[in-house]
């Protein structure tokens, strides 16, 4: 079991031990910088913070859509399952795989470093080849986080994450989403 871990960049980054972690990992590019940085210098808390940067990327209106692509897409969800299956890094809840942006939900079983560090080197190093991509950022370099308080809160974020899709206009019901846990 990994232990409590704690830093701050631009977000404060906070993981108890054995609680389990809400992230948001976002392409690079996917909002202009301006933006990030009026969202980030706002008095708000960083759960408000992170609700207008989720309603911009849903809108998918600046940057990339590389994940709208099915083999991207399906590559991450790939990665996503490989470590939880075969490298035992973590449990996945939920997850959903958006056009700029992934959701997911996990319970760690390795440091969230490890853990960050493998999903997107994996991920961006299979995607920019198949994009024709050398040495260029694919995600953003510091991902969305919370670790979950209880079990009604984990209810409402697994809701949240597998409802993404439908709220964006993507699909009716969750379920119909590909790229995503709520699929049947």
């Amino acid at each position: 079991m990994p232990h409590e871990e704690y830093y701050e960049r631009n977000l404060p980054h906070w993981y108890p031990e054995g609680r389990t972690i809400f992230i948001t990992c976002r392409l690079y590019g996917s909002l202009p910088q301006s933006l990030s940085q009026r969202l980030l210098s706002n008095k708000k808390t960083p759960g408000q913070q992170f609700v207008q940067f989720d309603r911009n990327l849903d809108q998918a209106n600046y940057g990339p859509r590389w994940l709208e692509e099915s083999q991207i897409a399906e590559l991450v969800v790939a990665s996503l399952q490989k470590g939880s299956a075969e490298l035992n890094h973590y449990s996945l809840r939920s997850f959903v795989v958006m056009a700029n942006h992934v959701h997911l939900l996990i319970d760690p079983q390795a440091p969230l470093s490890t853990i960050m560090k493998g999903l997107k080197g994996a991920t961006a190093r299979s995607a920019n080849k198949l994009l024709g991509r050398t040495g260029k950022s694919f995600w953003q370099d510091e991902s969305f986080d919370h670790w979950v308080r209880d079990e009604a809160e984990e209810q409402k974020v697994r809701h949240y994450i597998e409802t993404n899709p439908v709220k964006a206009g993507l699909v009716d019901r969750a379920e119909d989403w590909p790229w995503s846990s709520a699929k049947k």
